[in-house]
C-alpha cells in the first residue's frame, strides 16, 4: 500500500492556495491513498481558511513567519509523521502544474528514484525577468557540473517528489531556501535523482519569498556557496593547495630557467615567491585533513539524526491511523485540522 502526501508550504497565498489544493489529482496509478497537507508559515491573511475550504486534509501552521526552508522541513516531518511513503512538494502560488503529479511521482512509486525534480522550461516563462532567468540558468549549470546532476535539472524548482528514505535523509540547516542544499545532501547520501521537465506557469505578482531580485540572488547564492563549502570543504582546500603548489612550482621553474640562461642574477624574488607559495600549499594540505575529519563527523551526526528520526516516525507508522496524532480534538468545525507550532 503506497501513501502519497502532497505538501504545500504557504505564506499569504489566500488568492491561489485554494486553486492549488483543488488541482491536486486524487487518483494516481500506483498510489493507494493520497492526502493534501498545507503548512501555513504564519500568514496574516485568509490562507488557512481558503486551504480548508478547498478540501485540504490537513492544515498546519506556524505561529509566526519562520521562512520557507523551515516550513519545508516541518512539512516533510509532518508528512512522515502521517506515514507517507512518497511526498510531493509544490508551491502555493500555483506556479507549478499539479496535474503533472502522477508523472512526477512515477519513478518514486516504481522505486526507480529517491528524488524527482520537476524542472521548469525557463526559456518558456515570459514573466520571469532577465536577471532571474539567467541567474537560474547559471546556477543550474554550475550545480549540474559540480554535482553531476541530470542534464537540465532546475536546482531552484520546488516541484519535487521524495521517497520516504529521501525525506528521512534530508537535513536542512538553511532558514531561507532548501532547494540547493537538499540536492547537495541527497548526493552526499548517494540518493538517486531523476529530472523531469514540465511547463510552469508565469507568476506576475511579486514573490513572497524575496524583496527583490538582487536580494534573492545574494541570499540564495550565499546559501548555495556556504552549503558547498560545508559539504565539500576537503575538496576545496585540496584544490586550493594544488593551485598554490602549481604556482610555486612555476616560480621555481622560472628561477631555474633564468639561472641557467643568465646566471639568475636579480631574479631571487622568483625563488622567494616560489618558496612562500609551496609552504602555503603544504599548510593548506594539512588543513584539508581537518576538513576531512569535519566531513566524517558531519556524516556520523547525520546518520545519528537519520536513525533517531526513523525510530521516532516508525512508532507512529505502527499505529492503526497515524493521522490521529495531528488532530486537535473534537468540535473542529472545518474539514481539516489546524495545529499551530510556535
Amino acid at each position: 500500500m503506497t501513501k502519497l502526501i502532497v505538501v504545500i508550504p504557504a505564506y499569504n497565498e489566500e488568492q491561489t492556495v485554494g486553486e492549488v489544493v483543488r488541482s491536486v489529482p486524487r487518483v494516481i496509478p500506483g498510489v493507494d491513498r493520497l492526502q493534501v497537507l498545507v503548512y501555513d508559515d504564519g500568514s496574516t491573511d485568509r490562507t488557512v481558511e481558503e486551504a480548508q475550504r478547498a478540501g485540504a486534509d490537513y492544515v498546519l501552521r506556524h505561529g509566526k513567519n519562520r521562512g520557507l526552508a523551515v516550513t519545508f522541513r516541518d512539512a516533510l516531518d509532518a508528512a512522515l509523521q502521517l506515514g507517507a511513503d512518497c511526498i510531493v512538494n509544490t508551491d502555493a502560488d500555483n506556479h507549478y502544474d499539479q496535474s503533472r503529479i502522477p508523472d512526477l511521482v512515477e519513478p518514486v512509486v516504481r522505486s526507480q528514484a529517491d528524488i524527482v525534480v520537476g524542472s521548469r522550461a525557463l526559456g518558456a516563462l515570459q514573466d520571469m525577468g532577465f536577471a532571474r532567468k539567467w541567474g537560474n540558468r547559471i546556477a543550474n549549470w554550475t550545480f549540474s557540473f559540480l554535482y553531476r546532476l541530470p542534464e537540465g535539472t532546475d536546482v531552484s524548482s520546488g516541484f519535487r517528489a521524495y521517497s520516504r528514505e529521501a525525506a528521512l535523509r534530508l537535513t536542512i540547516t538553511s532558514k531561507y531556501t532548501y532547494a540547493h542544499e537538499s540536492l547537495i545532501v541527497a548526493k552526499d547520501h548517494n540518493l538517486v535523482i531523476v529530472n523531469k521537465i514540465f511547463p510552469a506557469r508565469d507568476v506576475a505578482r511579486p514573490s513572497r519569498l524575496m524583496s527583490g531580485v538582487g536580494a534573492h540572488i545574494y541570499r540564495a547564492g550565499s546559501v548555495a556557496v556556504l552549503s558547498f563549502a560545508v559539504h565539500r570543504l576537503f575538496h576545496i582546500l585540496m584544490g586550493t593547495a594544488a593551485l598554490l603548489m602549481l604556482a610555486g612550482s612555476a616560480a621555481f621553474i622560472r628561477f631555474l630557467y633564468l639561472f641557467a640562461t643568465s646566471g639568475g642574477g636579480g631574479h631571487i624574488q622568483s625563488l622567494i615567491i616560489g618558496a612562500v607559495l609551496v609552504i602555503l600549499g603544504m599548510q593548506v594540505i594539512m588543513g584539508s585533513f581537518f576538513g576531512l575529519a569535519l566531513a566524517k563527523n558531519r556524516q556520523l551526526t547525520e546518520d545519528i539524526i537519520y536513525m533517531q528520526r526513523r525510530q521516532m516516525f516508525e512508532a507512529r507508522w505502527s499505529l492503526p491511523e497515524p493521522a490521529e496524532a495531528l488532530e486537535v480534538g473534537p468540535g473542529e468545525p472545518e474539514p481539516a485540522s489546524v495545529r499551530a507550532k510556535h
